[in-house]
């Protein structure tokens, strides 16, 4: 085989293995439909790119959220120089339309509250916690992060506590 059939072979593996994985690190980092998507492209184009250097020193969800969460960072630090925190009409009216559908609505609401509050996290927290929701053992996000185990674990642990501090509905009176 080639080197470009490898390459070819390892991004088709890894893409089929990890794309809704890569959607879901997407939908965290960016809010807005159009950019997420140029943002996942982004991904993947990166994710082809690098593997004509990968040479299996690590595993491949590793290289493949690595990948991910580097140029997700990098699109977030983009776009808050750009500071481009509009809201778009079209996305009050798409969502004005469907308000009829109330638990489908309280179900996305609560995943694009969830998403906007990782948003406003800071880079290393943000890719700790999208990692930890991916269900990922905390030495392979030591991995990718390139932070120790035990300082995911300690960011695992005061994310999740902030998020529940900042999720707690408030008392009813």
């Amino acid at each position: 085989m080639t080197q470009q059939a490898d390459q070819d072979a390892l991004y088709q593996r890894a893409a089929d293995a990890f794309g809704p994985a890569l959607q879901r690190v997407a939908r965290a980092s960016e809010a807005n439909p159009e950019k997420c998507r140029d943002l996942l492209q982004d991904m993947h184009v990166a994710l082809w790119k690098s593997f004509a250097v990968f040479d299996g020193r690590c595993q491949l969800s590793t290289w493949v959220y690595r990948v991910a969460h580097n140029i997700a960072a990098r699109h977030v630090d983009r776009e808050r120089k750009h500071n481009h925190a509009r809201i778009d009409l079209r996305d009050i009216s798409e969502i004005a339309d469907d308000l009829n559908m109330v638990g489908a609505v309280e179900k996305i609401d609560a995943l694009d509250r969830l998403n906007a509050w990782i948003r406003r996290l800071q880079t290393p927290d943000r890719q700790v916690l999208t990692l930890y929701l991916e269900n990922l053992p905390a030495a392979e996000i030591a991995d990718i992060t390139g932070l120790s185990s035990g300082a995911v674990a300690t960011r695992i642990s005061r994310l999740k506590a902030q998020l529940a501090k900042d999720f707690q509905e408030p008392p009813h009176a």
